[in-house]
């Protein structure tokens, strides 16, 4: 196929061009082998057609091109390269070059330098320095393309010391600014930790000399991410490397694998190679520059010699050196399970990184433990899990060379697998982990942190198989649980953990608490105070390891008071009855004005006073609003609508007939409600008062002022969010009908929701709201006129209503 292309004109090379990225049976590197040779054919006709026997110029591919990795939309990184004698002529030839290159639409990036500027450009730029380092010959004075590579690989290796830090630091402020390419849903596959920018920065690294990456499996890993920027460039036809979700399936396809899942674990389990890869040679560069800046000095205090490096033992068969954890000469990897366990406390507890070729060494000689594990074993893993943020590092390290997998068997299915949801931060592994990290702050507020580390660290494990990952834990925990060590009783305490491990957070945000069910079913659930004492730490270490979204003050306090309820109830003490809640003097003074001026009266109550700084608590805990409102219909609509039109966020809403005194004619509805700005500070509530006064006279339409906001600000085009969710909570209480709604959180959606029950004939008796990242999942407690639980078929009925209600 090159001879097609060598001497002819775009037309010929676009059409080769063309079948070849058309080409199926050829892909991967053998594709961008051959398109970066059809590419090198093309262009050294241009050259000789332009400069024919011409000496002292040479055209020469740098970068991503000089590897000969050309991706179907990459662009042409191209250096015309000459030695000063004929710049007229140079200039000729460069716009015989670069000019049919842009008439075919392909991208280039491209300069025209002698070797001495390019040589001074490489010095003043690290991004040039590196391009050149992949400096290939194409067309011209072969001699004059030589003479460069040899002179900036030189100067490459004399620089080491100071432009490796350098590279270094480039790394970190890309990786801070794009992010971990191994968790991330629509990652960047070249600016993203663990990308393709990385494993290039690894091999300028090895071309230094200085210190080199960890071989195996980095040039599989970095193929594997060429590829999907392959299938990337070819479905999209852009030159892009972020893989956006709405393009994941599509991409998966081209690549022969069965979903974006799949693709996004081949991508993952490569990025992480080539991050691990480069945590190990960075931290050998660190360690290479440290001995070069002491060893002098050493050396002449010493008079001459090389000094033994220091060894510190760690524990038994592990010892501390030079900055890392390495086995001692007498460890025996092979006759000693515990080792890799016991290696990896070590380090997580000195906050060392274990150091790869002891990994390696322990890998290479290790065999099961038995079942169960010696108590030494589950010890030193209870360490490893509670030493904190260093336990991350070590258990990569061990995940890297297969350790993990040998130990816990499971493991395997919740590696690298993502979690399709913007909430989470992490792949379910990494989760799993981040929450054990959580959990080891609370180890002092609870009796056994034992169980508490563990039951973090299988919490979701069963998201790897079919079907409610929560019931498909329990039964993988209780298995891990008795085969780590743990005796029936605490086997059992695992696994209710595992089981009931969004029980609380789940009922405390869309569950009504002052329901005396409420709080009985989850005692039943939890069973004990230590079961719940350990519940309740599990909860919280699990929505903070998950992102900022998952808790917040209110999640907390929510959280806080039902486990104070299921405390008093397994202690003995029976919730009280809702229906025997009193009236505050408050409620009776508003509900006395509302029926003397036949309006609305409003109370806000500010605890904790609101501010005009925005919070970074992504739930405040908001304020109280109180409104007594003459009884009619509309009131729950209208009132929501309100709040929505002045980005008011409502968290919790109850609603009641107040029964007044005797002689005071007329019936009230008052409505509790806590609410929260979503930014700035609260409207002052006069204006709330007036907006709700004529919502309610049908001067205001909510409905129109919501749709002119969404027009003046359109939201972003993103991915579309699944239709509504509406169903009947089964026996939930037993003072109401109990009705969950899932569906895309938006501003006025409680408004719509309130309509639509409105419209349904039925009284909303308190409403508990909850957002996570893009998706609200909210109950409403709903009864009958005569103030009883819907019969079940007309609680289905109204369900499907209000579904359809939100679908239109």
């Amino acid at each position: 196929m090159h001879g097609q292309a060598e001497n002819s004109g775009p037309d010929g090379y676009a059409a080769a061009r063309l079948h070849l990225l058309n080409e199926k049976a050829r892909s991967g590197p053998p594709r961008r082998s051959a398109l970066a040779g059809l590419t090198d054919d093309w262009l050294a006709g241009l050259f000789a057609a332009g400069a024919p026997g011409a000496r002292g110029v040479s055209l020469v591919a740098v970068g991503g091109y000089g590897r000969a990795e050309l991706s179907p939309r990459s662009d042409l990184d191209l250096l015309l390269l000459h030695d000063g004698s004929a710049s007229d002529t140079v200039s000729a030839l460069a716009d015989r070059l670069w000019y049919p290159v842009w008439d075919l639409g392909l991208a280039l990036d491209h300069s025209v330098r002698t070797p001495a500027e390019a040589r001074r450009t490489a010095g003043e730029d690290l991004k040039v320095q590196l391009g050149l380092l992949d400096a290939r010959h194409i067309a011209g004075d072969l001699g004059l393309t030589t003479a460069l590579r040899t002179t900036v690989l030189a100067d490459w290796r004399n620089q080491a010391p100071k432009r490796l830090p350098a590279l270094r630091e480039l790394c970190e402020e890309r990786a801070a600014r794009q992010g971990e390419l191994p968790y991330l849903l629509e990652p960047d596959l070249k600016e993203a930790r663990g990308g393709l920018r990385d494993a290039t920065a690894l091999r300028a690294v090895a071309a230094s000399w200085l210190a080199d990456a960890p071989r195996e499996g980095l040039a599989e890993a970095r193929s594997s991410l060429l590829d999907v920027r392959d299938a990337l460039h070819l479905t999209t036809g852009r030159a892009t490397d972020r893989l956006a979700l709405q393009e994941q399936d599509q991409v998966a396809a081209e690549l022969g694998l069965l979903d974006a899942d799949a693709l996004l674990r081949q991508v993952y389990e490569a990025a992480r190679v080539i991050a691990y890869a480069g945590d190990v040679t960075w931290r050998e560069v660190g360690r290479v520059l440290r001995s070069r800046s002491v060893r002098p000095r050493l050396r002449a205090m010493l008079g001459g010699g090389k000094p033994a490096p220091e060894r510190s033992p760690l524990a038994e068969g592990v010892v501390e050196q030079d900055g890392e954890v390495v086995l001692a000469r007498a460890a025996r990897p092979d006759r000693d399970p515990v080792l890799p366990l016991r290696a990896a406390a070590a380090a997580a507890q000195a906050g060392l990184p274990l150091n790869l070729h002891a990994v390696r060494r322990m890998a290479a000689g290790a065999r099961a433990l038995p079942s169960p594990w010696p108590a030494e074993a589950r010890q030193q893993l209870l360490t490893l899990l509670g030493s904190g943020r260093p336990t991350v590092d070590v258990w990569e390290a061990l995940e890297a060379e297969g350790l993990i997998s040998l130990l816990l068997p499971d493991w395997d299915r919740v590696r690298c697998r993502p979690q399709r949801n913007a909430v989470h931060l992490w792949t379910v592994d990494r989760h799993l982990i981040e929450t054990a990290v959580r959990a080891s702050a609370f180890t002092r507020r609870v009796s056994r942190p034992d169980l508490l580390l563990i039951a973090a660290l299988l919490h979701d494990i069963g998201k790897g198989w079919p079907g409610d990952h929560s019931v498909a834990g329990e039964v993988i925990a209780r298995d891990v649980a008795a085969r780590i060590g743990f005796d029936p009783a605490d086997v059992t305490v695992i696994a209710t953990l595992v089981r009931h491990h969004l029980l609380l957070v789940e009922t405390a945000t869309r569950r009504d608490l002052d329901d005396p069910a409420t709080v009985r079913s989850v005692a039943e659930a939890v069973g004990s105070p230590g079961t719940l004492e350990l519940l309740h730490a599990l909860t919280e270490a699990d929505a903070l390891a998950t992102g900022p979204a998952a808790w917040s003050s209110w999640r907390a306090a929510l959280v806080a008071d039902l486990v104070k309820r299921v405390s008093a109830v397994l202690a003995g003490q029976a919730p009280p009855d809702p229906e025997e809640a009193l009236p505050t003097a408050q409620h009776e003074r508003l509900a006395l004005e509302a029926v003397a001026t036949g309006a609305p009266v409003l109370s806000l109550r500010a605890q904790p006073e609101p501010t005009a700084e925005p919070s970074d608590d992504p739930e405040p805990l908001g304020v109280e609003l109180l409104i007594a409102v003459p009884e009619q219909a509309g009131v729950l609509p209208a009132v929501a609508g309100v709040l929505a039109l002045h980005r008011l966020t409502v968290r919790t809403a109850e609603l009641r007939s107040l029964d007044l005194p005797d002689g005071v004619d007329g019936s009230v509805l008052l409505l509790d409600w806590r609410v929260a700005a979503e930014y700035g500070s609260l409207p002052q509530a006069a204006r709330l008062r007036a907006d709700l006064v004529r919502a309610l006279d049908g001067s205001l339409s909510i409905s129109a002022r919501l749709a002119e906001r969404d027009a003046a600000y359109p939201r972003r085009r993103g991915v579309v969010a699944p239709p509504p969710r509406v169903t009947v909570a089964p026996a939930a209480s037993r003072h109401a009908t109990v009705i969950e709604v899932r569906a895309q959180d938006a501003p006025g959606l409680l408004f719509r929701i309130g309509r639509a029950l409105e419209d349904a004939a039925v009284r909303v008796r308190s409403a508990h709201v909850s957002t996570l990242g893009a998706n609200a999942v909210d109950a409403f407690y709903v009864t009958q006129e005569q103030g009883v639980p819907l019969p079940g078929e007309e609680a289905v009925a109204v369900a499907r209503k209000l579904e359809e209600a939100l679908r239109a």
